[in-house]
């Protein structure tokens, strides 16, 4: 199995290039899917912090690279939505979130910002035993045995525990980021959630402090205040 993939064909959240050359690497087994971006291109592309895979590997054997808490030792790892990058030896700490465009970008976070990670709710599911299972955006999964929880909700876990530390409902007023689609980025709050018949995607309003749009249901994902905080201090 090939080690490359070519770079017409990454998705579009990609931050590489796809006419300088032909090939980058590739993801390795792991979160995110198709999405999921390899490391060593964040290492390389996004931070800078090393020219080639070699460099990398050097980088997360011996600097140490964290996500979501637990060390990694692959640089083709999957990076997607909502992880948490950190670099104890460098006292850098980040958030992976989309950039204007779509584009996974990473935001500065405090460390204590890094304890923890959003995950969005794509559906939930009955397990034997009464509880109910949290499929979450990465491909990752938590059981609960509270109700009250849907899809399009979103949940704080924390790194270490792995328990959900905060609940925040997908509703009318919610705040929202968008992560895909024109107006990636964009944060703002719910003003109408439209529900579509049949096959044709449900869609949401948003209101911003510049003004407001429109975008499919599933391009948004509730947030909470820190996030705000976040880009305020990153600009």
């Amino acid at each position: 199995m090939t080690r490359h993939q070519k770079r017409l064909s990454v998705p579009k959240a990609w931050p590489v290039e796809r006419k300088t050359e032909t090939f980058t690497a590739k993801a390795g087994a792991g979160p995110h899917g198709e999405a999921g971006v390899p490391l060593v291109v964040v290492l390389r592309r996004v931070l800078e912090y090393a020219d080639t895979a070699k460099e990398a590997k050097y980088a997360i054997h011996h600097e140490g690279v964290l996500v979501n808490g637990d060390t990694v030792n692959d640089i083709n790892r999957p990076i997607g939505m909502f992880d948490i990058m950190a670099f104890p030896d460098r006292e850098e700490y980040y958030r992976v979130f989309p950039d204007e465009g779509g584009r996974l970008g990473l935001t500065p976070i405090d460390e204590d910002a890094a304890d923890s990670r959003l995950g969005k709710i794509d559906d939930v599911t009955l397990v034997p035993g009464g509880q109910a299972q949290l499929n979450l955006h990465d491909g990752s999964n938590v059981l609960v045995d509270e109700d009250g929880y849907s899809g399009n909700d979103s949940v704080v876990i924390d790194n270490e525990t792995k328990d959900i530390v905060a609940h925040f409902v997908y509703e009318e007023g919610a705040l929202v980021t968008a992560v895909a689609g024109q107006h990636a980025g964009d944060i703002g709050n719910v003003t109408e959630i439209n529900v579509t018949p049949g096959s044709t995607d449900n869609t949401v309003a948003v209101e911003t402090d510049d003004g407001s749009f429109e975008t499919i249901e599933d391009y948004v994902v509730v947030i909470d205040e820190n996030f705000v905080d976040d880009e305020e201090a990153e600009t």
